[in-house]
């Protein structure tokens, strides 16, 4: 059975010093445990073909389709705040890039496929269980509408990997507008080499931001453009109370997607300085600080653009910190448009901002869960019982004082009742991938039982469906559930 991928390679078109030419190193009994069918069809595969031997070999890497060109792809990278001037692939091989139903270039990549040249004295493979993790959260982004990277398959790869112990080993094959990150650009500027980062930006802007090549000024123009989107996507996360656990610049996608889903989570109750990541021990990446983060590694991938901005350096900074200055603005408008949309508000008034910040003081006093009290919330909106609210907090006076200003407020929209809720359902999603269930469907699959990971998929492919026959998914987790600490794949 031929095993046919349409690729194009126009990353590995560049300069040999971008990347590594590596192979995937095969591994010994590939066994397909997902294929993401409807992801296959959008992406030209035939999903049938994608499901025999032969193509679980190739989604393990243990063959190489026809046309695939396969590197690691070299990058640096602030991580936790310290530079790291070489990082790099070094557990996942890109195949190549095909052009997907929409017409958009869309990265094939490996991940857990075998050492390369960056792996830093690691294995280069990955556990079934973040292989999962990625799986099940970077398709409910996709769902809940956030860009984000996705899952085309997950296999096993018929051998263990050491970690603390002894795991299953596993392979993800990831699907990007691109791999590029602001990190790639640090690689090439933190060895002076500016010729690398023009041919770098150049790429970026012919397949991300074509609509700028011709302007005045295109490299001003492409940190516009990476600001603007960073500033929604990052809007995006704190909405649906997403915490993505290592910001780091190599983290960073310069495309606006959301990529790499390491030691990520979603919150059960709203708490603005939530950490998960079991390796962020001093709070840097906890959800209220992703903002300025994001902004923060905006700023690095700005320092490898001036020399493309000015030959004269004050001129360049001044620029950049120009174009940087909006980062707050962008980030602000979308982050109080979406809290709007969350409260039922089609229309923007003079205090309205501090009417959701009242909410959300509120319910961080209460320990209210971040998911049910807004998707309560849209209930409420039609038939005014706010005994499903109430039950979020734990002193239920304090939704009773805000709802009476709420609802003032509503009077002034032109919405109907029943066009207010469908807007709020629209927006408030009703499940989440909780962690207390991810951590159950990958202990499951690590005993070789996968329904409860179809079972989780189901639930989350309609997040903002109420799907009555699994209304539990919707729960938070009981005190003895609840998941303190997420952990890094690697």
């Amino acid at each position: 059975m031929t095993v046919h991928f349409p690729f194009q390679n126009t990353y590995s078109a560049l300069p040999a010093n971008f990347f590594a030419r590596v192979a995937p190193t095969p591994v010994a009994a590939p066994r397909l445990v997902k294929l993401n069918r409807a992801l296959a069809v959008h992406l030209g595969l035939d999903p049938d073909v994608l499901e025999s031997p032969e193509g679980a070999e190739i989604l393990a890497g243990k063959r190489l389709p026809d046309g695939a060109d396969p590197i690691a792809m070299a990058y640096a990278g602030h991580q936790f705040g310290q530079f790291v001037p070489q990082l790099g692939d070094g557990r996942a091989i890109l195949l190549g890039e095909v052009i997907d139903k929409d017409g958009v270039r869309r990265d094939i990549q490996l991940k857990g496929s075998g050492p390369t040249p960056f792996s830093r004295r690691g294995d280069g493979r990955a556990a079934l269980g973040p292989v999962l993790r990625e799986y099940i959260v970077s398709e409910a982004m996709f769902a809940l509408g956030i860009p984000t990277t996705r899952s085309l398959a997950a296999v096993t790869s018929g051998e263990n990997v050491m970690r603390e112990t002894m795991l299953p080993g596993a392979v993800l094959t990831r699907v990007a507008a691109s791999h590029i990150r602001v990190g790639t650009f640090q690689f090439f500027a933190a060895r002076g080499d500016t010729d690398g980062v023009r041919q770098l930006a150049d790429h970026v802007i012919a397949r991300h931001y074509p609509d700028i090549t011709k302007v005045e000024r295109p490299y001003h123009a492409l940190l516009e453009g990476v600001v603007a989107r960073q500033a929604d996507l990052v809007a995006r996360w704190l909405l649906v109370g997403f915490i993505h656990g290592v910001m780091n610049t190599d983290n960073t996608s310069i495309s606006g997607e959301t990529i790499d889903y390491g030691p990520c989570a979603f919150m059960d109750e709203y708490n603005p300085a939530q950490v998960f990541s079991s390796i962020d021990e001093m709070g840097r990446y906890a959800y209220a600080n992703q903002p300025r983060i994001a902004l923060w590694n905006l700023t690095r991938l700005a320092e490898c653009l001036l020399p493309l901005f000015s030959d004269d350096k004050d001129k360049a900074i001044e620029q950049a910190q120009f174009i940087l200055g909006e980062f707050a603005e962008k980030f602000t408008a979308a982050y109080q448009a979406g809290l709007r949309k969350k409260i039922g508000l089609s229309t923007s008034r003079d205090g309205d901002e501090a009417l959701v910040q009242d909410l959300l003081d509120a319910m961080a006093k209460n320990q209210a869960d971040f998911t049910l009290t807004f998707r309560r919330l849209s209930d409420t909106a039609v038939d005014a019982d706010d005994d499903s609210v109430r039950a979020q907090f734990t002193d239920p006076a304090a939704f009773d004082e805000w709802a009476v200003r709420w609802r003032k407020r509503l009077a002034d929209e032109p919405q109907s009742a029943a066009e207010r809720q469908a807007a709020m359902r629209a927006v408030n999603p009703a499940f989440i991938p909780r962690n207390h269930r991810v951590e159950a469907v990958i202990a499951a699959a690590v005993n070789n039982d996968y329904a409860p990971f179809e079972e989780l998929l189901t639930v989350l492919s309609k997040p903002f469906e109420d799907q009555p026959a699994y209304a539990a998914y919707a729960d938070p987790p009981l005190p003895e559930q609840r998941v303190l600490q997420t952990f890094c794949g690697t």
